[in-house]
């Protein structure tokens, strides 16, 4: 499966939310970041047919989805930002009308979604009415939905919004399974939900797409570059030109900060590898040394 949007145009009145946006993507975990207003939902509603674009295409293994029509729509699963329910739906209930939407046969349908119930731990609530459930547990109805039709295309937005610790846990461990043979996108502005398992990384800033490729490659980038730094005196680097701080921690008398410059901040400065939270703020920030 390959995925390829080519010079991707939108404009809202006098403003220009996507500037000719191009990526390609084959079988794998994607992590789509951005800060918010970056452009990155309006992007995936132009793939997913939602948005019409001002120009540009939308390529599945070297079709126009434009042509498609349903073909299209049986290949995808898709969690919105914001995603809405049927409240007086049962869980099950849910599910199965989903199964009926996405085509998936009764025998079937029945055997995924006890699996999915049970991988997004909403085995024991299958009964429960959707509209007393909590904002996590409909979250996790939502990723469930999604992928009930095996979908060779994933894309979830904001994914984890309300999610518990153990719940980020599960899911990606979900994901990182449910990837093989398939894209996955994971659309967000939170780093962390992607660091783990995406296998490249996608940074989009004011509608265009500024760096893509592997994590370890992004943070590569910053080689040499982010340095720690042990004071009592952390003051003296909040705000200085060409530094960007990127973590304060205190421990005891002692503040321990991580910062991005181009020169060693202090002789006490000890250079370290970049994570990718410092790749994503240098790219959006547009720093020099970045």
């Amino acid at each position: 499966m390959k995925i390829e949007l080519r010079d991707i145009h939108k404009t809202y009145g006098k403003q220009e939310v996507l500037k000719g946006v191009s990526v390609a993507m084959e079988n794998g975990v994607y992590g789509l970041l951005g800060k918010n207003g970056a452009g990155k939902t309006t992007l995936i509603n132009i793939f997913l047919g939602l948005l019409k674009a001002d120009s540009g295409k939308v390529i599945m293994d070297e079709r126009d989805v434009a042509g498609m029509g349903s073909q299209f729509y049986s290949n995808i699963g898709y969690l919105p930002q914001y995603p809405r329910f049927y409240r007086e739906f049962s869980v099950q209930e849910f599910m199965e009308y989903m199964c009926v939407l996405k085509g998936v046969p009764g025998g079937k349908g029945k055997e995924r979604i006890r699996e999915l119930l049970d991988k997004v731990n909403l085995s024991d609530s299958r009964g429960k009415k959707v509209g007393a459930l909590s904002g996590g547990m409909r979250q996790r109805l939502g990723i469930a939905q999604a992928m009930v039709n095996l979908p060779k295309v994933l894309i979830l937005d904001e994914p984890t919004a309300g999610l518990d610790p153990q719940e980020r846990i599960r899911f990606r461990n979900l994901i990182s399974e449910f990837a093989e043979g398939r894209i996955v996108l994971l659309v967000t502005h939170i780093v962390s939900d992607v660091e783990y398992i995406a296998s490249q990384v996608i940074i989009m800033d004011q509608g265009e797409i500024i760096h893509k490729g592997r994590i370890e490659e992004l943070e590569r980038t910053l080689e040499g570059k982010v340095w720690q730094v042990t004071t009592r005196e952390e003051k003296r680097f909040l705000g200085e030109e060409g530094i960007i701080i990127s973590n304060i921690r205190r421990e005891g008398k002692d503040v321990h900060i991580r910062m991005i410059s181009g020169e060693k901040p202090d002789q006490s400065a000890v250079s370290v590898g970049a994570n990718l939270d410092e790749v994503f703020l240098c790219c959006c920030k547009g720093e020099s040394q970045c």
